[in-house]
C-alpha cells in the first residue's frame, strides 16, 4: 500500500479502515474546544455568548452524518456541562436527543441542502437552549424562557459560519 491510503484492517477493502489521528480527533477537538469557550472573561448582563460546543457538535453531525455515532453526544455533552455551568447531564440529554432525531431523519429524508442543514440546526438550537432552561428551571427554580431569546437568535445566525469553519476543517484533517 502506498503511504497515502489510510491502513486497512482485515483481508478485504469492505473492512475498517483506520483514520490518522489528525481525521479522527480533529472533530472532537473542536468540540471540546468550542465548550471551553465558556471559560474566557466574558461578563454580559444577558445570555449572548453562543453555545459554540453546541454549534460545532451540530456543524460536524450535518457536514458528516456517518462519522459519529448517536452515543458520542453523550461524553461530548457531559463535557459541556462540566464547564458550562448547567446542570449536570442536560448537554448529555438534549444532544443525544438531538442526535438520535438527525438519524432519524436522515433514514427519512430523501435529500438535504443548505437551507435543510439550517433550518434543522435552528430548530436543534431552539430544543438546546430552550431545554437548558426548562432543567435549569426545574432544578433551581430560576431562569426565564425570554431571556434567552438574544442568544438563540445570534446562534442561528452563527450556524453557517460554524458549518464553514467545520468544512474548512475536514478538509485539512483529510488532507
Amino acid at each position: 500500500m502506498n503511504g497515502s491510503r489510510p491502513r486497512v484492517v482485515g483481508m478485504d477493502d469492505d473492512d475498517i479502515v483506520l483514520l490518522p489521528r489528525r481525521a479522527r480527533w480533529v472533530p472532537i477537538a473542536t468540540v471540546l474546544a468550542g465548550s471551553l469557550v465558556t471559560l474566557l472573561p466574558i461578563v454580559a448582563d444577558w445570555p449572548l455568548l453562543p453555545p459554540f460546543g453546541l454549534l460545532m457538535l451540530l456543524g460536524w453531525r450535518l457536514l458528516r452524518p456517518e462519522m459519529w455515532p448517536s452515543w458520542i453526544a453523550l461524553p461530548l455533552g457531559l463535557f459541556d456541562d462540566l464547564f458550562s455551568g448547567q446542570p449536570l447531564g442536560s448537554a448529555m440529554a438534549l444532544w443525544t436527543i438531538v442526535f438520535v432525531a438527525f438519524d432519524m431523519m436522515d433514514n427519512r429524508a430523501v435529500w438535504r441542502d443548505y437551507w435543510m442543514d439550517w433550518l434543522t440546526a435552528a430548530a436543534a438550537i431552539i430544543f438546546c437552549l430552550a431545554g437548558g432552561v426548562g432543567l435549569v428551571a426545574f432544578t433551581t427554580g430560576g431562569g426565564h424562557l425570554l431571556a434567552i431569546v438574544p442568544q438563540t437568535i445570534i446562534t442561528i445566525l452563527l450556524f453557517p459560519a460554524a458549518m464553514r469553519l467545520c468544512a474548512a476543517l475536514d478538509r485539512w484533517r483529510l488532507r
